[in-house]
């Protein structure tokens, strides 16, 4: 594997790809692989990817509701259904 050493970069870009990189959880190297990469292949890097518990939190959602704490629980219990599969064993 070939290897690409970079001289006599400015301090300020050099703390932005640090930066960055430890945002995304990779090593400069992979950080500045992963922007070649995005860019030789025509792909727009215009920002830091999200980072994946960031992704999860925004695929949750919230959950918006006037009800009391207490109603919403109440509702949940009597929705339940009991099963019978657990007292009689596996």
């Amino acid at each position: 594997m070939a290897n690409l050493q970079i001289k006599n970069i400015d301090e300020e870009f050099y703390g932005r790809i640090k930066a960055l990189a430890d945002s995304e959880n990779r090593s400069i190297s992979q950080q500045v692989l992963y922007l070649l990469k995005g860019y030789l292949s025509g792909r727009k890097m215009t920002g830091a990817a999200k980072p994946p518990a960031q992704v999860l939190l925004d695929l949750g959602g919230s959950w918006q509701d006037d009800r009391d704490p207490e109603e919403i629980i109440d509702d949940i219990k009597r929705d339940r259904l009991n099963s019978k599969k657990l007292s009689e064993g596996f």
